[in-house]
């Protein structure tokens, strides 16, 4: 079987907990995953890029608009046990997952971290971007991130950090949810739907491999993209396309 250089995996799971159907949420007349999608392709190409559902609302969608798709495990409990279940399926050099819900993605990050993955093919990659506004610091649903000089990951979290004893907002990193992960660190034993201690308290889905001894480099792209994890986040990505086409 000839060995791909890479596959854009974006998952897509409906039954979300605190934004049920979010996938299929309607953004300037179309589904969020398709504007996802879209911005995918242009960073690459149709054939290299293929939604992962267990939900046939989403494959039957997906069908409707000529996305490619694959259906996984209901079992999964993460966006990156998807990712692991296409990988038994299809052999990649690296996979790059591009979360469904960044509708706002940049096809230029897109492409850094394809270009990035060659550059360090042993490494697994993430994207951060700098934080401007004191609110996403706070936000729960922002992870942020800690890196040291070489620009690895140290630790990721959902609470303010770095924070002085003040408790002052001073500089920091938002993660932007895109992958890479070489096969390798794909297929070690256990990885799969194996939530480890800190990754399940957090619910943040890379520092199972932090936890494990993976070193992950953390990569700077723009700060546009918005994670839509409620329907709240959902009307500032709205205001934010209509700001854009006024």
């Amino acid at each position: 079987m000839k060995i791909r250089e890479f596959l854009i995996i974006i998952p897509a799971r409906y039954s979300s907990s605190r934004f049920p159907g979010k996938p299929l949420a309607k953004i300037a007349g179309e589904s969020m995953l398709s504007t996802v999608w879209k911005q995918c392709v242009k960073a690459s190409s149709k054939r290299n890029v293929i939604i992962a559902t267990d939900d046939k609302r989403i494959k039957n969608h997906c069908e409707s608009q000529d996305m490619q798709v694959i259906m996984t495990s209901k079992r999964c409990q993460t966006g990156t046990d998807r990712v692991i279940e296409v990988s038994k399926k299809v052999t990649c050099k690296f996979y790059i997952n591009v979360q469904g819900d960044e509708p706002l993605i940049n096809v230029k990050d897109i492409k850094k971290i394809i270009n990035y993955s060659y550059k360090y093919p042993k490494y697994i990659l993430n994207g951060i971007a700098e934080i401007n506004d004191k609110k996403d610091f706070l936000n729960k649903n922002i992870p942020k991130a800690v890196i040291n000089n070489l620009g690895d990951l140290m630790y990721m979290s959902r609470s303010p950090i770095p924070i002085n004893k003040e408790g002052s907002f001073i500089s920091a990193f938002k993660q932007v949810c895109i992958y890479s992960f070489p096969r390798d660190t794909l297929r070690v034993k256990n990885m799969y739907n194996n939530k480890t201690s800190v990754e399940d308290i957090e619910d943040i889905e890379i520092l199972r491999f932090l936890e494990k001894g993976f070193k992950i480099k953390m990569i700077k792209l723009s700060d546009t993209s918005v994670a839509v994890d409620t329907p709240a986040d959902l009307k500032r990505v709205k205001k934010i396309i209509a700001r854009n086409y006024v």
